[in-house]
C-alpha cells in the first residue's frame, strides 16, 4: 500500500494568540490613558493624546480623533479643572464674570458701608467698633467689654453711650436691623443663664430693647438672634481669641427693593 503523506506541523503561535496580544495592547493603552487623565497633567495628557493620534492615524493631521477639526491634543485642559482652583490670570472673561458674580457687593450695601464708616468717624466711635460688609448687608461688631460685664446681659454705662451714638446711624436708613449675640466656649451656669445659648440671646435682646425703648428705633425693623459658642469668629484657643468671640453684631440688612416690590 502507498503510504499517506504526513501533514506538515504548523509553526509559530496559534491564531488566537495574535488577537489576544492585540487585546492586551489595547487594554494597556487604555489604562495608561486613564492614568494620565487622572493626574490632570496637561503635559502628560497631550503626550498620550499625541501618541494615540499617531498610532491610529499616522503622522498626518487627518485623525479619526478629530472633532470639528480639533484633535485630542488640541483640547483645552482648563475645561476639566475646577474653576475655583484655576489661576485667575488663566480665566477667560466669561469665567471671571461667573466667579465674581457670586461675590459682588450690591451698590446699596456699598453705600451703606461708606455712610456708616463716615458716621462712625464723625462721632468718634470708629475705634470701638469693627465694620465689614458682604452681599447680605453691613456688619458692625461690638466687643463684649464695651457693652457688658462678664457673664451678664445688662448693658453698662459705656455700652449705652456707644449704642446711643450708634443709633443715630440707623435713623439714616429704613433697612431692617438684626442683632446677633455670640459667646466663647467657656461654659456658664448661674442664676440668670444656664448656658451660652441663653447668655448670647439675652445680650442680643438687651441691645434690641435699648435701641427700641431708649433710642426710638421702630420695633418692626428689629430682630435678635443668639448663637452661643457655636459660631466663633476665631478658634477658642487663647484668652485673646475668646475675647474676640464674645461680641454682638448689629447688622444693617440689605433688602432687594425689586424683589420686595414684586412680592417675591
Amino acid at each position: 500500500m502507498a503510504r499517506k503523506p504526513k501533514k506538515a506541523k504548523s509553526s509559530g503561535a496559534p491564531a488566537w494568540m495574535a488577537t489576544y496580544s492585540d487585546l492586551m495592547s489595547l487594554l494597556l493603552t487604555f489604562f495608561v490613558l486613564l492614568f494620565s487623565m487622572s493626574s490632570v497633567s496637561e503635559e502628560q495628557f497631550k503626550a498620550v493624546a499625541e501618541s494615540l493620534r499617531v498610532a491610529l492615524a499616522g503622522s498626518s493631521n487627518d485623525s479619526i480623533l478629530e472633532d470639528n477639526g480639533s484633535t485630542i491634543s488640541d483640547l483645552n485642559t482648563t475645561e476639566v479643572e475646577d474653576i475655583d482652583q484655576a489661576n485667575p490670570e488663566d480665566l477667560t472673561v466669561e469665567d471671571s464674570e461667573s466667579v465674581e458674580s457670586t461675590n459682588v457687593i450690591p451698590q446699596e450695601v456699598q453705600e451703606l458701608y461708606e455712610t456708616a464708616n463716615k458716621y462712625m468717624a464723625e462721632n468718634g466711635i470708629e475705634s470701638d467698633l469693627t465694620i465689614s460688609r458682604d452681599t447680605e448687608g453691613v456688619y458692625i461688631d461690638i466687643q463684649e467689654s464695651i457693652l457688658f460685664t462678664s457673664g451678664n446681659a445688662d448693658i453698662t454705662a459705656s455700652g449705652e453711650e456707644t449704642l446711643s451714638k450708634l443709633s443715630g446711624l440707623f435713623d439714616l436708613f429704613d433697612n431692617k436691623i438684626v442683632v446677633e449675640g455670640y459667646t466663647d466656649n467657656v461654659p456658664i451656669n448661674n442664676s440668670k443663664f444656664s448656658s451660652n445659648w441663653e447668655l448670647s440671646t439675652g445680650r442680643a435682646v438687651s441691645v434690641l430693647r435699648y435701641l427700641s425703648e431708649e433710642r426710638g428705633v421702630s420695633p418692626n425693623r428689629l430682630a435678635a438672634k443668639g448663637y452661643g459658642e457655636h459660631s466663633p469668629q476665631v478658634a477658642n484657643d487663647s484668652d485673646e481669641n475668646r475675647a474676640l468671640n464674645r461680641r454682638v453684631n448689629v447688622i444693617i440688612m440689605y433688602e432687594d427693593r425689586e424683589e420686595v416690590d414684586n412680592g417675591e
